[in-house]
């Protein structure tokens, strides 16, 4: 009596819970198609806003004129800066490619910032004066006097120039054959106070790791000087940045972000823009610096929170929408696949975040594949552009909450 008593106590409860069940599925099921269709017009907004970005940043970047390799004659004068700290490994390559330079040698300088290296940086550059007398070549120690080492190197050196144009490269970069040729031509025929010029990555390896890394400096290569192809220049590379002596103190150098570590080329970049001065982007294949791929995934992590940590303080409202668009891109597309993996997220609104960016991104990075002559490096886009959301969005955390290591120094936000 008890057991049927029991079982017929269970069947009238399963048979409640299903009733419930059953009212409660068919008087939320509305509800669900009405946040279905919500999910579907943010995913919808937000495809929009990162195509029409992306079209726009492409549409700037083929408004940019590729000049004619007619250099004027040599008459400007170029003093050239590059900060280093514990270089040995890379200085022998940049020296070499500053020997080749195709320029008089009267009409340029460098300096050499040592900005307290411990390897045996100094020592391969007095072997290389040495051996190269006529070379206007000095090496300085860096005067801090800020948060900001790179920048107290760049404003030591150009404190005791002697020449009217400043030009910054890094350490660890080679320098093609016309730079400075290139740079006086532009100089010559449009007179800026400011030329932005392009940097890649050297890439002679085909490991993904490489191509990865390679790929996402591509993009912001292409997005920076796509901005400038738009009159809304916000960002440049002080690995290839050149600009007028006078107008730097003019403008009071890096006064107003002495207190962010990096950003020597962008806020400067921003400060001319606020003041109205002419800035140009030097879209020039025999002017392209070239870069060391670091190789290993945690000093690029560490060198993308390094750039992502000055961000907030640009002053460009047109960088400030970019980031927000981007990372509302990536965050979404992160999101959406994981959770439409474990069936939480409609997939198909996944796919179409997933189109979108799939091929706008495409578009943008094979042109400057094009450009820099890396179009091997497309190979490995499929598998990138499914990682990159989430290697961006992590990175953006990352900055919005901690500091960061850049060689062998702690710096806070």
């Amino acid at each position: 009596m008890t057991r049927k008593l029991n079982y017929s106590s269970f069947a009238k409860l399963r048979k409640s819970i299903f009733a419930i069940n059953y009212h409660s599925v068919t008087e939320t099921s509305p509800v669900r198609e009405k946040e279905k269709m919500l999910m579907l017009i943010f995913v919808v907004l937000i495809a929009l806003s990162y195509a029409s970005l992306m079209i726009a940043l492409k549409k700037g970047w083929s408004r940019l004129e590729t000049p004619l390799y007619d250099y004027e004659t040599p008459e400007n004068r170029f003093s050239i800066v590059i900060p280093f700290r514990n270089e040995a490994e890379n200085l022998p390559e940049l020296l070499e490619s500053l020997l080749l330079l195709n320029y008089p040698l009267e009409l340029f300088e460098i300096f050499l910032v040592n900005d307290d290296s411990a390897d045996d940086s100094e020592k391969i550059i007095s072997e290389f004066i040495e051996k190269q007398p006529q070379f206007d070549l000095k090496v300085i120690q860096n005067s801090r006097s800020s948060n900001s080492p790179k920048k107290d190197a760049i404003k030591t050196a150009i404190e005791i120039s002697k020449f009217d144009y400043i030009l910054t490269t890094d350490a660890d970069c080679k320098i093609p054959q016309n730079w400075l040729q290139s740079f006086n031509t532009e100089i010559i025929k449009s007179n800026p106070a400011m030329i932005a010029a392009p940097v890649t990555i050297e890439v002679n390896t085909p490991k993904f790791g490489t191509a990865f890394e390679a790929l996402d400096f591509l993009s912001l290569q292409i997005s920076g000087a796509g901005a400038f192809g738009l009159n809304r220049a916000f960002m440049a590379n002080g690995a290839n940045l050149c600009y007028k002596k006078e107008v730097f103190f003019n403008q009071n150098g890096f006064d107003g972000n002495s207190d962010i570590a990096s950003g020597d080329d962008v806020f400067l970049l921003q400060k001319f823009i606020k003041q109205q001065l002419k800035v140009t982007f030097l879209k020039d294949k025999f002017v392209v610096v070239t870069t060391k791929p670091l190789n290993n995934f945690k000093k690029m992590v560490q060198q993308r929170i390094r750039w992502a940590s000055k961000t907030s303080a640009y002053t460009s409202n047109f960088a400030k929408l970019i980031g927000i668009i981007v990372f509302i891109m990536n965050l979404a597309f992160s999101l959406s696949l994981l959770l439409g993996i474990f069936k939480l997220f409609p997939f198909p609104y996944f796919m179409i975040l997933f189109l979108v960016k799939f091929n706008v991104d495409f578009v943008l990075l094979y042109n400057a594949s094009q450009f820099f002559k890396q179009e091997s490096l497309m190979r490995h886009y499929m598998i990138s552009s499914v990682l990159h959301p989430f290697f961006s969005v992590y990175v953006a955390f990352l900055s919005l909450f901690g500091g960061y290591q850049w060689k062998g120094r702690t710096f806070k936000r």
